[in-house]
């Protein structure tokens, strides 16, 4: 089965009263541009993360409001210097602190840093059609001219859309991606 793959830059997920410590109590998210997938957005405002070693500046912003979490890259994370885990999306427990500032506000997080591990997003239908289960682990065999690569340890994620991996920064770079590719998913 074909996926498509996409680089999944760094970015924050924040709920409601957080995003009103970092930007006022009327402030409310403004969506600029959709994502892939189905029922996200990149809002207009960004903030700057906050480590013990450094800061990043103009952090993405994806809504709707949801749970706390960070997600970074290993390299972003050394930059920070916080020890974020590699989890699955959404397990953030016991995972790096973090400080996160908006434009009249900032929020230290005790929890919330984490590098997410790679994922494909699809539909249980897609699922059933590869014999798996959601949340079972597959490889995706990406070809290029210059590094064709396998990844491994990617898991199912059960979502109403077409497969579609996400992977970080880092593992972009690795395989040189020019962009959105396709990916080959197979069944260990």
């Amino acid at each position: 089965m074909k996926c498509s793959v996409e680089t999944s830059a760094r970015h924050v997920h924040l709920p409601e009263d957080v995003y009103k410590i970092l930007f006022g109590a009327d402030a409310e998210m403004t969506p600029m541009k959709e994502l892939s997938g189905g029922g996200g957005f990149v809002d207009a405002k960004r903030v700057t993360l906050v480590g013990p070693k450094g800061e990043m500046a103009k952090v993405a912003i994806l809504g709707p409001y949801r749970p706390l979490q960070v997600e970074l890259a290993k390299t972003d994370a050394r930059k920070l210097g916080v020890d974020a885990p590699i989890r699955i999306s959404g397990d953030t427990a016991g995972s790096a602190p973090i400080k996160i500032v908006g434009e009249v506000g900032e929020y230290e997080a005790a929890e919330g840093a984490v590098v997410a591990k790679r994922h494909i997003h699809l539909s249980a239908d897609h699922i059933a059609e590869l014999g798996l289960e959601k949340n079972a682990v597959v490889q995706v065999k990406l070809t290029s001219d210059d590094r064709s690569l396998i990844f491994d340890d990617v898991i199912l994620r059960c979502n109403d859309c077409e497969p579609l991996m996400h992977i970080d920064t880092d593992e972009c770079n690795a395989a040189g991606l020019p962009g959105t590719v396709e990916g080959e998913i197979i069944v260990k």
